[in-house]
């Protein structure tokens, strides 16, 4: 490709309190040639609290137009606009609009860049106490309840912290499913309304923490969960080693994969853990029948 391109930049936003806007934000808001907003009413209200006016196009760029309006706006970059994304808080791409945007620029070899700023993410794993030098975010977990408990399953075993964002309408019901997977005393902690005013972060194990949310909890919540602890091959029997390997499964795992990884988790050899699901199957299928 030949030419030059514009730029494509992601702009992270508040969570919360409007002081913690990134000083170039602003900047790049007054001189963008076009800002993409996931929702432009929310962007006008930073603007204005930021006292600074969007000199280039508006438009709208959410999960129910993206897919059309990418190509729309790649070829701007193309053509060599810089293009503005924002989201309503925190990171583009990050359980927002933006992967879409961002792997068609690349694509096309348009240079994309960041302006950093405020992660729920990051802020959530750093106030919840609990391990941060290994985590990996899930984002949202799925709606049905046999949906949730399958995703909570597939990493039951996880050793790293894992970081969640849940609707406050149903995070009883998601702590309670957690509790029921990851076991009511793994720690976990739920951060509320991060950078507001009524900000707060409930720390405990699972089982007290859904305890307290069915009560009703409001605003934004991110939860942090503890990894799971780690286990000798003296903790695991055969019963658990097979119950494993079934989840990876359910989960789309081929068996040689499954029995791979949970033996390494484990720490033992797959043979044993190959011989486990061996003796299980058998044992289901019941005594062979004899000819006359």
């Amino acid at each position: 490709m030949s030419g030059v391109t514009g730029t494509l930049v992601l702009a992270g936003t508040p969570i919360g309190d409007i002081a913690d806007a990134p000083p170039r934000l602003a900047a790049e808001l007054e001189n963008a040639d076009i800002v993409a907003a996931e929702d432009t009413r929310r962007l006008r209200r930073l603007t204005q609290a930021l006292g600074v006016h969007t000199k280039g196009r508006v438009v709208s760029y959410f999960e129910g137009n993206e897919a059309a309006r990418t190509p729309e706006l790649v070829e701007a970059l193309t053509g060599g606009a810089r293009v503005l994304l924002v989201t309503d808080a925190g990171m583009p791409s990050v359980s927002d609009p933006g992967y879409r945007l961002v792997a068609a620029a690349v694509e096309q070899d348009v240079r994309v860049t960041a302006v950093p700023g405020p992660s729920a993410v990051l802020t959530a794993l750093a106030l919840s106490g609990l391990p941060v030098d290994r985590f990996c975010f899930e984002g949202f977990l799925p709606r049905k309840a046999g949906e949730r408990l399958g995703r909570l399953r597939e990493v039951a075993g996880e050793r790293r912290t894992l970081v969640y964002f849940e609707a406050p309408h149903r995070l009883d019901d998601t702590l309670a499913a957690m509790a029921e997977v990851f076991g009511p005393e793994r720690r976990a902690a739920v951060c509320r309304e991060l950078t507001k005013t009524y900000e707060e972060v409930k720390r405990g194990p699972l089982g007290e923490l859904a305890a307290w949310a069915a009560e009703g909890v409001r605003g934004e919540i991110t939860v942090v969960v503890a990894g799971a602890p780690e286990a000798g091959p003296e903790e695991l029997d055969a019963a658990e080693l097979v119950r494993r390997v079934r989840v990876r499964e359910e989960a789309g795992e081929r068996r040689k994969e499954a029995i791979a990884a949970v033996a390494a988790a484990a720490g033992l050899p797959k043979r044993e853990v190959f011989d486990a699901v061996v003796a299980a199957k058998n044992a289901s299928a019941g005594p062979t029948p004899t000819g006359r």
